[in-house]
């Protein structure tokens, strides 16, 4: 894969911001320093949209990603707060990739859990924002169970108890508890699908 042309700020004095660290950027970018953010820039770039590219397959929209996440970095400077640099950038385009995607399927597998999904610590991997995007997608398929349903669902998997303990407590036959367990795990079952696909896919191509 070619570098795509984007363009960056060519300075002599960039060999001396070139030999600082990643914190002494930070902190010059923080000062308005544009010399820092452009071998920010120069540094970080290339390594960000070649990890979009091969998980989404496009370069175009990969520069687009990358290049949104940069220009938020100059015009939101002095409010980050980051500790490390490169793990803050893939992050940052980690779940940008993930909003791409969404944005692919279909509108009413997502609508449901869009706005509960946490931001994942500037370390997270692929596999750690998977298994919150997966809780918020459980969460919000949950809601859409009958009240009992939901309760019998939620004392068998998050309390662990059992189908004799679920009966006594909700005044129930053993019958109609294993009927709610059976409903619910089918209901899940079929609202999920759709969304374990997509993040499969998502971590199969992200090495």
């Amino acid at each position: 894969m070619s570098r795509p042309a984007f363009t960056t700020v060519a300075h002599p004095t960039q060999q001396v911001y070139a030999s600082w660290d990643d914190a002494a950027l930070v902190q010059a970018l923080r000062h308005d320093d544009t010399l820092a953010f452009a071998q920010i820039y120069e540094r970080h770039w290339w390594p960000l949209f070649q990890l979009a590219a091969r998980k989404l397959g496009s370069r175009e929209v990969a520069e687009e990603i990358v290049q949104d996440l940069f220009t938020v970095l100059w015009h939101k400077r002095a409010e980050h707060q980051i500790q490390h640099l490169q793990h803050y950038l893939h992050a940052a385009v980690r779940h940008r990739v993930i909003d791409c995607i969404k944005a692919r399927a279909p509108r009413e597998t997502y609508v449901a859990y869009h706005g509960a999904r946490l931001m994942q610590p500037d370390h997270c991997t692929e596999e750690e924002v998977a298994a919150d995007e997966l809780s918020g997608a459980l969460q919000a398929s949950l809601t859409q169970l009958p009240r009992h349903t939901r309760e019998v669902f939620r004392l068998s998997r998050f309390e662990h108890q059992s189908v004799p303990e679920i009966a006594v407590r909700l005044n129930l036959s053993r019958k109609t508890v294993e009927y709610h367990l059976t409903r619910a795990l089918r209901q899940l079952r079929v609202s999920l699908k759709d969304f374990l696909v997509l993040m499969l896919a998502l971590l199969g191509v992200a090495g």
